[in-house]
């Protein structure tokens, strides 16, 4: 772990909050502790971090309408749900936020280092996204740096893992991308959940990319997916 990293840990559980905070810094992390949404809101006006770690149920502010806060920002850090919701649709709602990742309590801290250890992996040194340089894609133009899409003059602001699977599918323009693949290379899992959160992203960059029909994201049956 790079003792650089700085953590937002957003946890109202006293108890777990200091358990995690104490875990990580012995890690190497710097973490700021918050108890709500909105004094996780006010962590990120005072300072930028590497990472978020949200918990859902939390007061004043929850975790998902902190998630969609966090969406609208320009320069928004990825962040991992830690939730004792664990139902298939509160999974769903989660990445359709646009969470890196989603750990269900209770969880050892191994796992979830590693999966921080994944999505912190995905940036460079200094933070940013590992992705290539500006994609044309038909009408649009694809900045994955600055996690934008442009079509005319009208900018979309994207997640950071919808900025990394436009990204991966560029990459393979014109050739079959596998499931497989794109799975380990953003999810760092192969497995049936991490698969349906990869179907919700796809279908929403199908949505992104509809103004123009000369582009397309097709589904090849049973092996994964290309642009075109």
């Amino acid at each position: 772990m790079n003792p650089s990293r700085s953590i937002l840990l957003l946890e109202d559980d006293p108890n777990l909050g200091l358990i995690i905070r104490e875990s990580l810094e012995r890690e190497g992390f710097a973490v700021d502790l918050r108890t709500d949404g909105k004094a996780g809101l006010a962590a990120l006006a005072e300072a930028s971090f590497d990472l978020c770690l949200v918990d859902v149920m939390m007061p004043r502010l929850d975790g998902f309408e902190f998630a969609r806060r966090l969406g609208a920002m320009d320069d928004r850090p990825p962040f991992i749900f830690i939730t004792a919701k664990s139902l298939s649709e509160h999974k769903v709602e989660g990445f359709r936020l646009g969470c890196d990742d989603y750990v269900t309590k209770p969880f050892s801290m191994e796992e979830l280092l590693v999966r921080m250890e994944v999505v912190l992996a995905r940036r460079g040194a200094g933070g940013e996204i590992m992705t290539g340089g500006v994609h044309e894609i038909g009408r649009y133009r694809f900045d994955p740096a600055r996690q934008v899409l442009t079509l005319d003059d009208q900018e979309r602001s994207l997640t950071t893992r919808e900025s990394e699977l436009l990204a991966l599918l560029c990459e393979y323009r014109g050739r079959v991308l596998e499931r497989s693949v794109a799975l380990r290379r953003i999810w760092g899992a192969d497995t049936y959940h991490s698969g349906r959160s990869m179907d919700v992203f796809v279908s929403r960059l199908r949505r992104y990319l509809a103004d123009d029909d000369s582009v397309e994201i097709r589904t090849v049956h049973g092996k994964g997916f290309r642009l075109s």
